[in-house]
C-alpha cells in the first residue's frame, strides 16, 4: 500500500480545513480584542527545559516525550506542551524588563507518545494563552472568560467549567503528606501507575481512571481543607469574579492537572458532547515556573485548548464550511487557456476567489465541475472570446449568461461584488 502516515499522526484534508480555519480565525480575533500578542516558539527545545519545567515525576516527562540526541550529542525534545517554551522565550528575550503584564498566545503542533484515540494523537495541535507578570486574581478570571468567549463564538454548547485551587507550595506539601498517609494502607489495591505515583507524585493519583482506585479515593482528604487562609481567600475571590461575569463553575477538589508547575487556580472546561475525552480547555496559575527556569520571580496564568477535539465537536454539529468560490473559469484552445490563466490571476489580485479549470478536457466536463464547485458564476473562454478579448459570464444558480469585455470585468470590481452579493441568495 506504500508509505502511510506514522501511527499517532494524521493528515488534515481539504474538506476538514474549513473548521480548523474557523476556530483559528475566531481565536485570533477574540485574543486581539483582549490585547493578547502572538508568539511563535520552536517545535523542539533542550530536554532540560521540560524536565525542569514540567517535572521529572510527571507522566509527560517520564513516559510521553519524544526525546533524541542531535548530531552535537545534545538531548533534544519535541515540545509536549507550549507553556515551558513561552516562558523560556520570555526569560531569554528579557520581556520582564519591558515592564507591565505580557499577554501572549500561541498555536501549533505538540508531541506526546500516547495511545492514539479520537481527539488525542501523538502529534496534536494546541491553542494557548499565557499572562506573565500579574498575580492579580482578575488575570485568572480573565483567561477563563476569554476561553469561554472563544468556545461560545465557535458555537459550542453544553460546556462546564471545573474549578479548583491547589494552593501554594506549603499548602500542597501539607496535603501531599496527608494524601500519602491516607493511601499507604491501600497501596496494594491501587492500580500499578498509582502505586508508582504514591511516593513520586501522589496528587496525580487523583486523576486515575481506575475504578478501584477511584473507589478508594472516595474517602480521601480534600485539598480544599489544606488551603491556608490566604489561599482560601484567593480562591473565593476567583469564584466571585466568575460569578460577576456570568460564568458558572463546578468546584472539583480532585482536579489537580498533570504538570508540576501549577499553583492556586486550576481549571478545565469540558463538553458533554465529547464522550470520555471531555476536556476542551485546561490550565491554571503557575507562579513559580519563571523562577524555576532561571528568570526573576514572576506570577503567571494560562491555558491550552486541544484543536482536534474542537474540530470533532464542530463536525458533530455539522458546521463544516467550505471556502466559497466567486468564479470558476473554463477555457479551451491555446490562446483562450493562456488568457484564462491571466484572468484568474487578475481576479484573485482584486480580491475574488477564483478557481481555474486546468484539466484541458471538453467544455461539457468542465461545466460539470463548475456546477459542483459551488462557485457563484462561471467564466467561459473559447476561441471567439480569446480573439475578441471578451468572456462569457454565466450565473450558475439561474443559468443567466452574457458576454462582457475582460477589461470591463476587471475594472468594475465594486459592481461585480454587488452582483455577487445580490445573486448569492438567488
Amino acid at each position: 500500500m506504500g508509505i502511510q502516515a506514522t501511527r499517532g499522526t494524521r493528515d488534515i484534508l481539504p474538506e476538514e480545513i474549513g473548521n480548523w480555519q474557523r476556530i483559528e480565525a475566531i481565536a485570533r480575533e477574540t485574543l486581539a480584542r483582549a490585547a493578547y500578542q502572538e508568539i511563535r516558539t520552536p517545535i523542539f527545545e533542550q530536554t532540560d527545559l521540560f524536565e525542569r519545567g514540567i517535572g521529572e515525576a510527571t507522566d509527560v516527562v517520564g513516559k510521553e516525550m519524544y526525546t533524541f540526541k542531535d548530531r552535537g550529542d545534545r538531548s533534544i525534545t519535541l515540545r509536549p506542551e507550549g507553556t515551558a517554551g513561552v516562558v523560556r522565550s520570555y526569560i531569554e528575550h528579557g520581556m520582564q524588563a519591558q515592564g507591565g503584564v505580557q499577554r501572549l498566545w500561541y498555536t501549533g503542533a505538540m508531541f506526546r507518545y500516547e495511545r492514539p484515540q479520537a481527539g488525542r494523537q501523538r502529534q496534536f495541535h494546541q491553542l494557548g494563552v499565557e499572562v506573565l507578570g500579574s498575580g492579580d486574581v482578575r488575570a485568572d478570571a480573565e483567561v477563563i472568560a476569554i476561553a469561554t468567549d472563544i468556545l461560545q463564538s465557535i458555537g459550542l454548547k453544553n460546556l462546564t467549567l471545573q474549578l479548583n485551587s491547589i494552593g501554594n507550595a506549603d499548602d500542597r506539601q501539607n496535603y501531599r503528606a496527608a494524601l500519602i498517609e491516607f493511601l499507604t494502607p491501600f497501596k496494594d489495591k491501587l492500580d500499578p501507575d498509582s502505586q508508582t505515583r504514591l511516593t513520586k507524585n501522589p496528587l496525580r493519583i487523583l486523576d486515575s481512571k481506575d475504578a478501584q482506585t477511584q473507589a478508594i479515593l472516595e474517602n480521601a482528604p480534600s485539598i480544599l481543607d489544606y488551603l491556608s487562609a490566604e489561599s482560601k481567600q484567593r480562591f473565593d475571590r476567583v469564584q466571585a469574579l466568575l460569578q460577576d461575569l456570568g460564568i458558572p463553575c463546578n468546584i472539583n477538589a480532585r482536579l489537580v492537572r498533570g504538570l508540576d508547575y501549577y499553583t492556586h487556580t486550576v481549571f478545565e472546561i469540558q463538553s458533554d458532547d465529547l464522550g470520555a475525552q471531555a476536556t476542551v480547555c485546561a490550565g491554571g496559575r503557575y507562579d513559580g515556573l519563571v523562577a524555576q527556569l532561571g528568570g526573576a520571580d514572576t506570577p503567571a496564568v494560562g491555558w491550552a485548548m486541544g484543536l482536534e477535539r474542537l474540530v470533532i465537536l464542530l463536525q458533530k454539529m455539522q458546521q463544516t464550511q467550505a471556502s466559497p468560490i466567486d468564479f470558476y473559469i473554463v477555457s479551451r484552445g491555446e490562446k483562450a487557456e493562456a488568457q484564462a490563466l491571466k484572468l484568474a490571476q487578475s481576479l484573485r489580485r482584486i480580491g475574488f476567489a477564483t478557481e481555474l479549470d486546468m484539466s484541458g478536457s471538453a467544455f461539457g466536463k468542465q461545466f460539470k465541475r463548475a456546477d459542483r464547485s459551488g462557485a457563484a458564476a462561471c467564466l467561459i473562454l473559447g476561441d471567439a472570446e480569446a480573439e475578441n478579448g471578451t468572456v462569457q459570464l454565466k450565473w450558475l444558480k439561474t443559468g443567466e449568461q452574457s458576454a462582457i469585455a475582460q477589461a470591463a470585468l476587471l475594472s468594475n470590481a465594486d459592481q461585480l461584488r454587488q452582483q455577487l452579493a445580490e445573486r448569492s441568495g438567488a
